[in-house]
């Protein structure tokens, strides 16, 4: 009698057991964890490529007890290759002033704020007669006149001051690194009198040179033939102006502002220079 013979079935892999994989995963979120810790709690968002610890742990400079006046630590750095700015202001053609900063060793770094100190980044903070006014995140900003009005009777010393990612204030001898400008010394806003205040039928261009560097930046001035056009440059270094064309000049006295004043009776494309430095102001473009 033959008998039938069933055929084998294979054979079932093994599960894998869940205790292996709960366990994988909490080391998984240990090592989480413990990598936050080792940074400050955080995670290494801003332990960036080319970074040492020491800097992604916010430690540049020596961090004093004394604050800026406002509640933020300063950090002090050598001045040998510290931040500095320069703040010139200008009126605006619509309302309030136009304000431009200049930094050197330093720039602004938006995207990193509220992360670790590094050496020459951050933000700047305007303050209008000691009062915080604005925080900056680059080169410009546009100051209403319905805020220095709003300021009451004063409203006419401006200060830029730096800051570093983490909030503290870059300081050099114990000093926030920053700059002051006044107001008042800046021509009158549009619609408000006074002797600073350029004719109807006058173009006012204002410029300023600070450590080489030219604020605004040099660039193109329509002026209509025939109008008077005025130029007041402030230059920190003794240097000489002149303008291209209409070959008139002017000495440039270190620290203080002249005034050049002449009318564009001639068309054309028209350089204004500095002699000694050799550095463009600006063009003038008359039609």
């Amino acid at each position: 009698m033959t008998r039938s013979h069933r055929p084998l079935r294979a054979a079932r892999p093994r599960r894998t057991a869940r205790p292996v994989v709960a366990a994988a995963t909490a080391l998984t979120a240990a090592a989480l964890v413990f990598g936050a810790s080792a940074c400050g709690g955080r995670a290494t968002t801003h332990h960036k490529p080319g970074t040492s610890h020491e800097q992604a742990g916010g430690s540049v400079g020596r961090l004093l007890t004394a604050d800026d006046g406002s509640g933020n630590r300063l950090r002090q750095v050598d001045a040998e290759g510290a931040p500095s700015v320069t703040v010139a202001v200008r009126p605006d053609s619509e309302d309030g002033w136009n304000v431009h900063l200049t930094v050197r060793n330093f720039r602004f770094t938006p995207d990193s704020v509220g992360g670790a100190a590094l050496l020459g980044r951050g933000h700047a903070r305007l303050f209008l007669d000691g009062h915080p006014l604005a925080r900056v995140y680059g080169s410009w900003y546009h100051l209403p006149a319905s805020l220095v009005r709003g300021a009451g009777k004063g409203g006419t010393e401006l200060t830029a001051r730096l800051y570093a990612d983490d909030h503290t204030a870059w300081a050099v001898n114990s000093a926030p690194v920053q700059a002051t400008t006044s107001l008042s010394e800046a021509t009158s806003a549009p619609g408000k009198t006074g002797a600073a205040t350029p004719r109807p039928d006058t173009t006012l261009v204002e410029i300023v040179v600070s450590h080489g560097k030219v604020s605004p930046d040099p660039g193109r001035t329509e002026i209509k033939k025939g109008r008077t056009v005025e130029l007041r440059v402030r230059s920190d270094r003794a240097d000489h102006l002149h303008v291209h064309g209409y070959d008139k000049e002017a000495a440039l006295p270190a620290g203080r502002t002249v005034t050049l004043t002449f009318t564009a009776d001639r068309s054309g494309l028209f350089e204004v220079e500095t002699h000694e430095s050799d550095l463009l102001l600006t063009q003038l473009v008359v039609r």
